[in-house]
């Protein structure tokens, strides 16, 4: 949507601003009437998006998966659900962080089902948990066959995220030649998600490499990067 981003509050007369925090509300006086008084609407597709997991981190010291798990992921998909990849005009990468918490989704959810985690899946999972919490995505390389579902699964689903706001950048900023790419990006991801994320690992990771030269081209015009988009997209 496109929007004002500067409010003022009407009754006290403190300006602030809504892409920082996502709130319409005077962050002095508390009063909920306040309008936007820049000139030019800009695209805005962001939340002040706050991923506050630290508490299942300390649980986790004491307490099994299977026992934080639906409140780690009602955690996690309150961040996805405020998170977007446009603020105030600028359109921005698809972030690790955002890859790990949408991986850590999916691997949390399998990894506590019927008796457990293995070892190995217990320390992915918390793997993601730290990665999440300092925005890194962790490598394939600590990755239990488990769990690959989960990663090619939680890549579809990031990318398909991104791959809206792109579309969105998209309405604003025509260009053909980006468009069709997305396309076929989006191609990759249909068959990701019939697949329940069952494919190679280092299909995900050629997944995420294309969007994100998608998006380069778009932020930068820096047309090397369409073109190898498009080469892996061609060659998956």
């Amino acid at each position: 949507m496109e929007i004002r981003g500067t409010r003022e509050c009407q009754a006290c007369g403190r300006q602030w601003s809504y892409y920082e925090t996502g709130a319409i509300r005077c962050p002095d006086c508390g009063a909920i009437r306040s309008v936007g008084v820049d000139e030019r609407r800009q695209l805005h597709t962001d939340g002040a998006a706050e991923l506050e997991i630290e508490p299942i981190r300390q649980r986790l010291a004491s307490e099994p998966l299977a026992h934080v798990v639906d409140d780690l992921k009602d955690r996690l998909r309150s961040y996805t659900n405020t998170r977007g990849f446009i603020n105030g005009g600028e359109l921005r990468p698809l972030d690790d962080r955002y890859l790990a918490v949408r991986e850590l989704l999916q691997a949390a959810d399998i990894a506590a089902r019927g008796r457990g985690p293995t070892e190995a899946e217990e320390l992915y999972v918390l793997e993601l948990l730290d990665g999440a919490a300092a925005g890194e995505w962790p490598p394939e390389s600590e990755l239990p066959g488990s769990l690959a579902a989960a990663r090619g699964l939680g890549v579809a689903e990031a990318i398909e995220a991104y791959r809206r706001d792109l579309r969105t950048w998209l309405d604003d900023h025509p260009d053909p030649e980006a468009t069709n790419t997305l396309g076929s990006l989006r191609e990759q991801l249909k068959r990701a998600e019939a697949l329940q994320g069952d494919i190679p690992v280092d299909t995900a990771d050629t997944l995420v490499d294309a969007a994100r030269e998608i998006g380069d081209y778009l932020r930068t015009g820096e047309a090397d990067a369409l073109a190898s988009a498009r080469d892996r997209l061609r060659r998956l």
